[in-house]
């Protein structure tokens, strides 16, 4: 129970962070254009992750840092780094701009359904009774404290459709990387999967920023201390840390129950930006946000207990 007690606190973290995300976003994009605040940040988690995975290598390998990845790995890996990290990225800031706000966060709302069918097709992971309950609560909470503005939700006008597109093929493509990554968290270790991802992304987006917006290595020296405080607090927390601790927890967890999780998102950013900056933060999205994070407390702690006494179980008929 402390273990499952602890993988729910872990995704809850975070959720935190990646819910808080945008804020950081908007603070480093007071100066820097939106491509480069995804790749700078990136890339300073690349470089961090660099020691770790080299010292990783070196003690697998008694001594011999050398580390020679099979090709089909190779390729595995730069799938999920162009299209599970690169797609979700871009897909979702292209997406915004030629769709509605609404329509952004109505399809959000896919996300942990996405992973859930992707780990039944990829993983074989199964939906079980519990998990079904708790995708009822957690979209219904998620619905309260979203703040979608249903009057403005347009999901079929040839005018959104173009974003609308974008944008679930970025849900989908962010699916696609957490269910993908289990895959290869059998093999390697988590600090391995997000560090050969990040390095197949920043070959593919080191052109792109070069030739989309130069002028964000030219205004380094210019930048704010606002400005780089988002830009350092996007690389430690957004793109290393919280995905380290992800790649952890899914080494414990299924792909689907991590999903689910994610409906803490749009709670966690609503908080943030009340806390930031000072936006309205109504009782009703607190109270959804309380039935998110009840719904992850079935899905991760109930459910693996349940599954524990099951095990157990069956060990007691086999010792009768």
């Amino acid at each position: 129970m402390r273990s499952q007690l602890r993988d729910w606190a872990l995704l809850i973290f975070c959720n935190m962070i990646w819910g808080s995300g945008f804020v950081m976003s908007k603070l480093a994009q007071r100066q820097a254009g939106p491509v480069f605040t995804t790749f700078f940040p990136i890339t300073l988690a690349t470089l961090a992750l660099i020691p770790i995975v080299y010292y990783q290598n070196k003690k697998a390998n008694k001594g011999n840092p050398s580390f020679r990845l099979p090709g089909r790995d190779i390729i595995a890996f730069v799938v999920i780094g162009l299209f599970g990290q690169l797609v979700t990225q871009f897909f979702s800031n292209w997406g915004v701009r030629l769709s509605l706000a609404s329509n952004g966060a109505l399809l959000m709302l896919t996300l942990p359904v996405s992973t859930a069918i992707m780990a039944y097709f990829l993983l074989g992971e199964r939906m079980t009774w519990v998990r079904w309950v708790s995708f009822a609560f957690a979209i219904a909470g998620v619905l309260e404290c979203s703040g979608i503005d249903w009057k403005n939700v347009n999901m079929t006008s040839s005018r959104f459709m173009t974003g609308n597109i974008l944008l679930f093929i970025s849900v989908l493509s962010s699916a696609f990387y957490n269910v993908y990554s289990k895959r290869l968290l059998r093999r390697y270790s988590p600090f391995q999967v997000l560090l050969y991802s990040y390095v197949a992304l920043f070959v593919f987006m080191l052109p792109l920023v070069i030739y989309v917006e130069p002028e964000g290595f030219r205004n380094l020296p210019t930048y704010t201390g606002v400005v780089w405080l988002g830009l350092l607090l996007l690389a430690i927390f957004q793109y290393f840390l919280s995905m380290v601790i992800l790649l952890s927890v899914l080494t414990r967890l299924d792909a689907t129950q991590a999903g689910l999780t994610n409906y803490l998102i749009p709670f966690f950013g609503l908080v943030a930006a009340g806390v930031v900056l000072h936006e309205r933060v109504t009782l009703a999205m607190i109270l959804g946000g309380v039935l998110v994070l009840a719904s992850t407390l079935l899905v991760t702690v109930y459910e693996q207990h349940l599954e524990s006494k099951a095990r157990e179980a069956v060990v007691a008929s086999r010792i009768r």
